[in-house]
């Protein structure tokens, strides 16, 4: 394992503290509030709102993101965390950026974490998201746009199963999957080979998964989606992963699988870094490349989506 210079540094700052799962969820949550201000700003942009969503489980905040007056489509991004931390102010920088590079609107659901609010929560929260953002977007935005669902590590989870809910109920212009959790199995050989002295630890995974989800629901396809028997009607699919990551493995394997359910699917794979960098887009180039070739799917794909739209009405 050759790390990036740049991580390699980090993980040399980082030595002795403790890890996410050394305490308890208030403290693991902590810790992330606690990076915001080395990680940075995002950039200023034409609109930043505060609104509420109604979910079957109740109204949710959300920070809705536009760049400028007339967003290319509405990306709904759903953070990471393990299901369990991240809140609107760890995501802003990012979502802000992801706005500025794509010219689209992102809204980013604050969505209940566990285990306060244990599966299928958050889960419900997301899929919730998705069907107001495509039955209301002209309210939310002015117009109707097309929708693309992205997320990092456990956001990406609820993204794709969200997205696999919804197949034929919501027209989704793309999904962005960044570090996704695709699996529950602990023994991949990613899990050995990056599963101690990392950012994110096979034992992070499992006392995630332990707060997340009773433990024989572990294997359903609405926490395991590499489960699920049928992939079709999925929509193009960008997935970025991180080469020294517990994660990457079942990453390879989902993407393998989208392909052989005829999904097209681009790939990326960030050598020498770890889970989480893309947070960390404001300090180094490996990380802000793929914010912005994220951003870049996401605006080809809403293009693609809008140009037999704008040609049928022609």
């Amino acid at each position: 394992m050759t790390l990036h210079p740049f991580i390699a540094a980090m993980l040399e700052q980082m030595k002795g503290r403790p890890g996410l799962s050394a305490g308890t969820p208030q403290q693991a949550r902590a810790m992330v509030a606690a990076s915001r201000p080395v990680l940075g700003e995002g950039p200023t942009l034409a609109e930043v709102r505060d609104i509420e969503i109604p979910t079957r489980g109740g109204a949710i905040k959300a920070r809705l993101f536009r760049s400028g007056p007339s967003p290319a489509g509405l990306i709904v991004y759903l953070h990471g965390g393990g299901w369990m931390i991240g809140t609107l102010n760890d995501y802003d920088a990012l979502a802000r950026t992801l706005a500025a590079e794509s010219g689209c609107a992102v809204l980013l659901p604050d969505y209940r974490l566990a285990p306060e609010h244990p599966f299928p929560a958050g889960l419900e929260d997301a899929e919730d998201v998705l069907v107001r953002a495509a039955l209301a977007g002209e309210a939310l935005i002015g117009t109707s746009l097309p929708l693309v669902v992205a997320g990092d590590s456990a956001g990406g989870n609820l993204a794709t199963v969200a997205a696999l809910k919804l197949r034929g109920h919501v027209a989704l212009a793309a999904q962005i999957l960044i570090y996704p959790v695709a699996d529950s199995d602990f023994e991949r050989p990613s899990y050995h080979a990056f599963g101690t002295g990392l950012p994110l630890t096979r034992q992070d995974m499992v006392w995630f998964f332990h707060r997340y989800a009773p433990e024989h629901e572990w294997t359903s396809p609405r926490i395991a989606p590499l489960r699920a028997d049928d992939l079709t009607g999925l929509p193009p699919t960008l997935i970025a992963l991180a080469e020294c990551d517990v994660l990457a493995d079942e990453g390879r394997a989902y993407a393998d699988a989208l392909e052989r359910a005829g999904i097209r699917v681009a790939r990326r794979e960030a050598a020498g870094v770890t889970h989480g960098f893309i947070r960390l887009h404001n300090l180094f180039d490996v990380a802000r490349d793929e914010v912005k070739a994220a951003a870049a799917f996401a605006r080809a794909a809403c293009r693609d989506v809008a140009a037999p739209a704008q040609r049928s009405s022609v």
